[in-house]
């Protein structure tokens, strides 16, 4: 029987990361700069694994075999088979991320064999300072870009956006990015793991070393425009859904809750993701009663159709997201 599903977070160790996901998310963390706890993926050899219920310790991947359609929805599945068409992670950047971008599908399947990577962040805890590179200032020009990358000058060419938590931001594949400093990032993106990365602030990591660059793998990719369409407005009503963004890849709604909520998904074929991103409460079915705390992230499967979503006495904040 499939019910709602946790995962054990894949914890990676980042140049850039900190102790947020330990001591803000909970996360079971024992090594040093944790700076990206994956919540739910089967990318390459990182496959989330079961942490509830009478399924605990199964594979992702092995569930989606025997479950198809029931676990992720019929369409879904018949358009992705066996992959998990989302990665779901926590991103905490002590330090500044590389300047980067991610190819479109086109790109990414002539060059890797793979989806490409559009993506939504959701600022769940920002520092008083902290910032996020978002496109460039204006429409730019590809000798332009080339020039004052070659200076070392290509902060100068990107928009700085303050940040402060609750904000969201959409990044289409080719946009010029980086998560900065003091940020606590929840992501949603697709199932896909490359970047091009095109500026690291010169630093070295611990063996004298910079890393790797892809200037020019970037180029093709780079969406060269100022567009200012990133940031996300939404409603925020209590007890009802406010959509964030309905794409292509994925849609992501806030749901605030104050007592309880019940949700129905009868019309809609698709998995539910539920991100705790404030508080904790409880999401019933007809049959299972699974709690979730600020942190957790839940699968719910394509075949339950509906759900009771209560807070608890201070209430919750969850993101939801389906395809």
């Amino acid at each position: 029987m499939l019910y709602p599903l946790k995962f054990d977070p894949i914890l990676k160790e980042k140049i850039w990361g900190g102790d947020k996901i330990k001591t803000i998310l909970n996360k079971p963390v024992t090594g040093n700069n944790i700076g990206e706890s994956w919540e739910i993926s089967t990318v390459g050899e990182d496959i989330s694994v079961v942490s509830n219920g009478e399924l605990e310790g199964k594979k992702l991947n092995d569930l989606i075999k025997e479950h198809k359609g029931d676990l992720l929805g019929d369409k879904v599945y018949q358009e992705f088979g066996d992959q998990f068409p989302l990665l779901i992670k926590y991103i905490d950047a002590k330090e500044d991320l590389s300047v980067q971008l991610h190819p479109n599908d086109i790109l990414a399947k002539k060059r890797h064999d793979s989806f490409g990577k559009t993506e939504m962040w959701y600022v769940v805890q920002a520092d008083s300072d902290a910032k996020l590179i978002v496109g460039f200032t204006k429409d730019t020009t590809k000798e332009e870009y080339e020039a004052f990358l070659k200076e070392g000058k290509i902060t100068e060419l990107l928009n700085f956006e303050n940040i402060s938590k609750g904000d969201s931001y959409f990044i289409k594949a080719g946009r010029i990015h980086a998560i900065g400093k003091g940020s606590l990032i929840a992501e949603i993106q697709q199932t896909s793991d490359i970047t091009y990365r095109v500026y690291d602030w010169d630093r070295k990591d611990s063996n004298g070393n910079e890393r790797e660059l892809h200037t020019d793998l970037a180029l093709e990719a780079l969406d060269f425009r100022g567009d200012r369409s990133f940031k996300l407005k939404h409603e925020k009503n209590k007890n009802k859904i406010n959509n964030l963004i309905s794409g292509t890849y994925f849609t992501t709604n806030t749901i605030e809750i104050e007592d309880d909520l019940k949700r129905d998904y009868k019309n809609l074929d698709s998995f539910k993701i539920l991100m705790c991103v404030e508080g904790s409460g409880e999401i019933r079915t007809n049959n299972t009663s699974t709690s979730i705390s600020f942190g957790e992230t839940i699968l719910i499967p394509a075949k339950i159709e509906n759900l009771q979503i209560k807070g608890n006495s201070q209430g919750m904040k969850l993101l939801e997201v389906y395809i």
